[in-house]
């Protein structure tokens, strides 16, 4: 069971600072409160945050808003003006003058102070640390979570450190809500992601969708605390429902738990998923089985910390401490259990408290402890097992117990090994499984708070069973007894410490079976009976067994004489005894009956056989009747002599002997035989006292065994217990090594592919005949290929040379700076360069990336387009010839290509119509001026001519140009050879066909 706080109690704390108020001072709720109180964290980077999450936030939403920034204490603040740019909301910095939070206001921190809230008034304290780690935002939360409960909100943004975790933890215990930025969208993840691996964080978001979730929940919860203002029969019809859907899941039991504390805690989670009515969250569990252990975990939530109220730990080191250990001898053995642990902090907390108080004493040779901390959740016992906590328990731990107890490691702090091995954990839910017992020190602190008080009770009592004359029972500040007193004594009242008394436990009248194994009652009996007989059942045993013997009265029985099955009307032979009820046969036999059955039970016992008592006289009140009794062991359907068939049959009845030795003996005997009648009945009724002694000696000596094997259930659940502890490191020990053969055979295997991979590029290196050259970001030589030698000279031992040290054979000399632009910008470069021997090559730059994708250097390729370069000279010139050959061409020629736009043509044509470069290449044929032309034969002949390879001469058509007008044209085409573009040859005729 994780600890708890007093959330459904007043503080103890808290009274206390009231009671000691002036008269003057007064902290009314006022009427306008807000309907929630939200407390923003936010460190380094956290300004952009902020300013996104005012910026969407609703003017009018009737929240409070507190923002608590790392900030340097000598310097005044500027946020306040920042934010009021961003929202149309006030914008103030708290004064130290119980200034009263309003709604939709936002209040910023001071400079220099920590914030703290007494009922909705604002309180400036001096911080408890300024140097080293900043701890502003835990205090804030933590008073935030004492003052407002599930009115409060914790919002952690973007930071640096940790300062959060631990009061977004009392914000959870408290009922109120925590949300998170999410970390991809802040500039440093620090403090989200700490805040995130708690698992207590309910929304993860962007500040701008923060704002958006917040005015939702905070709306649905309103609803919801109207709507379950008390509690109604349809309310506690709803929650059964949740219980049980809860315990068919988890195993773990609500039904005894403070309604209060479980409907705020679920309303909580309603409000997480928009759900208003109690229905739809009961279809919404059963549709999502994850949500039900969600709130099982939000319902047993475990929030504590080290040293949790000081008062508390220092009334141990001074009242109860003292006491309990003086009167320890050398090599003692101090046993503590700790209830609810939680992730171990208040487990740890008593084991460095009771380590100095012994060093103290100079007694740590002497006396020995060990402490049993246990906790439903197991999660919540792998954190404790671990014993690693954040650097902001610096805040709850003094500077000495850190350096003696702790180990800083990666900013956080370990528990030292020799404090560790003191504190064994353990799973395990107190409401139903066995307790430890023989304990000196129960510390069950927080947890009463949200039970109710019959479970108290119980509990109560369980721990007055568990703890030696003289033990201390330590209990939460607003926790008490009860009605207990005759049970424990007070120590520290305020810190409600107490001592057992030794007094006789009253466990036994108060019923309390899920702690104590009670004697075998007919219930069990029947069950165990049930599980040995399995398919054959008790009705069907007696029905074969009486079927043989004319089905006379009977009852079957145990060894110990507990009936589990009547037949017939036995009510002739039996009667219930008065008191409890109680359906042993012993107790229910009738007067003559009782011991004739016990020396027949013990019979057919020892001997496994059949026995009867022919003539058994039975008292009744019409006097004495004569009884056969048989005692059989059912053998044929279980297999073993734990049953018996006890059958009752009537024997004819005689007359009384009295009368019967009257009429035989002749009168005048004197009165000797009667005196020897009577001697012998007073032998009978002294043989039947010391048997009835010997059966209640007995029945006393089976209860005290019952009683020791209590206490040896007990003794064997704390051998579990540590034998689990064993199971676990031995587990953790074999997983370790599992791990390590893991990461071997990992490590043997990249070993083999990066051998592979570097005789792969070895050889790949050697055979490619493409220059490469690969340079650390220092531009020393890291690895190239012999191919690379007409550019630049270079040997084996030029490895791990600079570049600017070597002739590159090139002759722009760019090489240097190309590479140099691209380790500055990261952008590949591309371009052709030539050698002093006249050779081309195609040069390509590339940052050299790691496959932790570093850039760590470029690597340089050059691809020889020698070839190309002399392609390109000889087109060139054959280009230009062709050229000229068309400009000598007197007819206007054009060149078309596949999409008949105009490629190129000549002078002819451009003097001829009177057009320009300009208004003709680029453009398709049929666009060249105001046209009249058969524009579907001439698209039908051209298209042809490509894939065809087909001509057409002398087609005429007519066309308008702008300069010369309306001209008669005679065309002729072809297809160039090789190449998709076509020759089109025009010859003006407009002057022939005048």
């Amino acid at each position: 069971m994780a600890e708890k706080n007093a959330s459904d109690e007043p503080n103890g704390e808290l009274e206390k600072n009231e009671d000691s108020k002036s008269p003057d001072l007064e902290f009314a709720v006022p009427d306008n409160s807000p309907l929630a109180f939200v407390g923003i964290g936010a460190s380094a980077g956290g300004l952009e945050a902020l300013e996104e999450f005012f910026e969407h936030m609703p003017v009018r939403s009737g929240m409070a808003f507190v923002v608590v920034q790392h900030q340097d204490p000598e310097q005044p603040s500027l946020l306040p003006e920042i934010l009021q740019r961003y929202t149309q909301m006030p914008v103030v910095e708290v004064e130290d003058n119980r200034m009263q939070a309003r709604p939709d206001t936002v209040y910023i921190k001071p400079p220099g102070a920590d914030l703290s809230l007494l009922k909705g008034t604002f309180i400036l304290l001096k911080p408890t640390t300024i140097f080293g780690a900043k701890t502003s935002i835990d205090t804030f939360f933590r008073h935030l979570a004492e003052d407002q409960d599930g009115k409060a909100v914790g919002i952690i943004l973007s930071g640096m450190g940790s300062d959060g975790t631990l009061g977004i933890r009392a914000l959870k215990e408290r009922t109120g809500m925590v949300m998170a930025q999410e970390p991809a969208s802040s500039k440093f993840a620090a403090m989200p992601e700490s805040a995130i691996a708690t698992g207590l964080v309910d929304y993860i978001a962007s500040p701008m969708d923060l704002s958006r979730l917040l005015s939702e929940y905070v709306e649905v919860n309103i609803q919801l605390r109207e709507r379950h203002a008390s509690v109604t029969p349809l309310l506690e019809n709803s929650l059964a429902k949740i219980f049980v859907l809860i315990r068919t899941r988890t195993g773990q039991d609500f039904s005894l738990y403070k309604r209060s504390t479980i409907i705020r805690r679920i309303e909580r989670r309603m409000g997480l998923h928009q759900l208003t009515g109690m229905d739809d969250y009961i279809r919404y569990l059963q549709e999502n089985p994850s949500e039900i252990e969600i709130l099982s975990k939000e319902l047993l939530i475990g929030v504590t910390r080290f040293f949790r109220d000081t008062g508390a730990w220092d009334a141990m080191l001074e009242k109860a401490l003292p006491e309990l250990i003086s009167s320890r001898p050398p090599g003692s053995l101090l046993r503590i259990w700790v209830v609810g642990c939680s992730t171990g902090e208040e487990a740890y907390s008593m084991a460095i408290v009771l380590q100095e108080y012994l060093e103290n004493l100079g007694r740590t040779g002497e006396i020995q402890f060990q402490i049993f901390a246990t906790d439903t959740e197991r999660e919540s016992i792998d954190i404790a097992r671990r014993g690693r906590y954040p650097a902001n328990i610096e805040a709850d731990v003094s500077t000495a117990r850190l350096e003696n107890f702790f180990i800083k490691e990666n900013g956080t702090y370990r528990i030292r090994p020799h404090l560790r091995e003191s504190v064994i954990f353990a799973p395990q839910n107190i409401i139903r499984d066995p307790p430890y017992t023989h304990l000196d020190i129960i510390s069950c602190r927080n947890l009463f708070i949200y039970l109710s008080p019959e479970l108290q009770r119980r509990l109560i009592l369980l721990f007055h069973y568990a703890l030696n004359p003289g033990g201390i029972l330590f209990l939460g500040s607003a926790e008490s007894i009860g009605g207990y007193n005759d049970l424990f004594s007070t120590v520290e009242s305020n810190w409600k410490i107490f001592q057992r008394r030794d007094a006789p436990s009253r466990a036994g009248q108060h019923d309390l079976p899920f702690v104590f194994a009670a004697r075998p009652d007919a219930h069990d009996i029947r069950g165990d009976f049930s599980a040995t007989a399995r398919a054959h059942s008790l009705t069907t045993i007696a029905q074969n067994q009486l079927l043989e013997m004319y089905a006379p009265p009977a009852v079957i029985i145990t060894e110990d004489g507990d009936i589990v099955y009547f037949h017939g009307r036995t009510g002739k032979y039996l009667e219930p005894s008065p008191g409890k009820a109680n359906l042993n046969i012993f107790a229910m036999a009738r007067e003559g009956l009782r011991y004739a059955l016990i020396s027949l039970l013990r019979t057919a016992a020892s001997e496994k056989r059949k026995v009867a008592s022919e003539n058994a006289a039975m008292t009744t009140e019409d006097g004495t009747l004569h009884v056969r009794l048989t005692v059989q062991p059912i053998l044929k359907h279980t297999g073993r002599a734990d049953i018996y068939l006890v059958v009752f049959e009537d024997v004819p009845q005689q007359k009384p002997a009295k009368i019967q030795l009257e009429k035989e003996r002749p009168s005048g005997v004197d009165s000797v035989q009667d005196s020897r009648f009577e001697e012998l009945e007073r032998e009978l009724a002294v043989g039947r006292a010391e048997l009835q002694r010997a059966a209640e000696e007995r029945q006393s000596s089976q209860e005290e065994m019952t009683s020791m094997n209590e206490e040896l259930q007990s003794t064997n659940e704390e051998l579990q217990s540590t034998n689990e502890e064993l199971t676990t490191s031995k587990e953790e020990l074999q997983s370790l090594n599992e791990e390590l053969l893991t990461v071997n055979a990992e490590l043997q295997s990249k070993i083999e592919a990066f051998s592979q991979s570097h005789d792969d590029m070895r050889n790949l290196l050697r055979t490619t005949k493409i220059p490469m050259l690969f340079l650390d970001s220092s531009l020393r030589v890291r690895r190239f290929t012999d191919a690379i030698k007409p550019i630049i000279s270079l040997i084996g031992n030029d490895v791990g040379r600079s570049i600017t040290d070597l002739n590159v054979n090139l002759k722009d000399g760019f090489f240097v700076n190309d590479v140099r632009d691209v380790l500055d910008t990261l952008q590949f470069k591309e371009r052709q360069v030539e050698t002093t021997e006249g050779m081309w090559f195609q040069m390509r730059v590339m940052p050299y990336r790691t496959s932790e994708n570093r850039i760590n250097g470029v690597a340089v390729t050059f691809n020889d387009i020698s070839a190309i370069k002399e392609l390109e000279e000889t087109l060139r010139v054959a280009k230009s010839y062709a050229q000229s050959i068309v400009e000598t061409i007197r007819e206007p020629l054009l060149v078309l290509n596949s999409g008949m736009q105009v490629v190129s043509a000549n002078r002819s044509f451009y003097e001829t119509f009177r057009v320009t470069p300009q208004e003709t290449e680029g453009k398709l044929i049929y666009d060249l001026g105001n046209y009249q032309w058969d524009i579907p034969g001439l698209h039908r002949l051209l298209e042809d001519i490509l894939p065809k390879n087909t001509v057409f001469e002398s087609y005429e058509v007519e066309h308008d140009f702008p300069e010369i007008g309306r001209r008669i044209m005679r065309l002729n085409a072809r297809r160039m050879d090789k190449e998709d573009l076509i020759l089109l040859a025009m010859e003006d005729i407009t002057f022939k066909r005048l």
